[in-house]
């Protein structure tokens, strides 16, 4: 059985330590860990964990062997711009569209976020996949920790 590869934008770690988040991003962090998904980042993500608290960061140290780094190149950041040209996105959202560039453009299975005014509602997902099938991507899933992670 595959693997899915799944992008983990910022909200899912901090959600490790938030009140109403933190079961299911901290589950699926065990299942990275435990092996049943593999986990996907990005440069934003880093940048992004550089002006959290240590605590949040401390959550990525996810054992190197299995974590899959996406650095931001051209075509990711053409495509992040594009969500914003097609009004899918303000460029005050540049980094919610460059992590699902990132996660289009690295082609992995599914997106993780907490981010349920950018990312995670279901307007924006079909406005995401408009462009992604437009500009000859595929159509990426989107979801919660909560709706992914199994809990035996």
């Amino acid at each position: 059985m595959k693997k899915l590869k799944i992008y983990v934008d910022t909200s899912v770690i901090g959600g490790c330590f938030d009140d109403e988040f933190k079961e299911f991003s901290n589950l699926l962090f065990n299942q990275f860990q435990t092996g049943k998904f593999i986990p996907v980042i990005s440069d934003v993500t880093i940048r992004e964990l550089k002006r959290a608290p240590t605590e949040v960061t401390e959550i990525t140290k996810i054992d190197s062997d299995i974590l899959i780094q996406v650095p931001i190149d051209d075509e990711i950041r053409a495509l992040a711009k594009l969500y914003i040209n097609e009004g899918v996105m303000t460029i005050k959202n540049i980094e919610d569209a460059t992590h699902i560039a990132a996660a289009v453009v690295s082609q992995v299975d599914l997106l993780v976020s907490w981010n349920f005014k950018h990312i995670v509602n279901i307007n924006k997902i079909h406005s995401i996949n408009a462009v992604n099938i437009k500009y000859g991507y595929h159509a990426l899933e989107i979801y919660t920790p909560r709706e992914v992670t199994i809990n035996e």
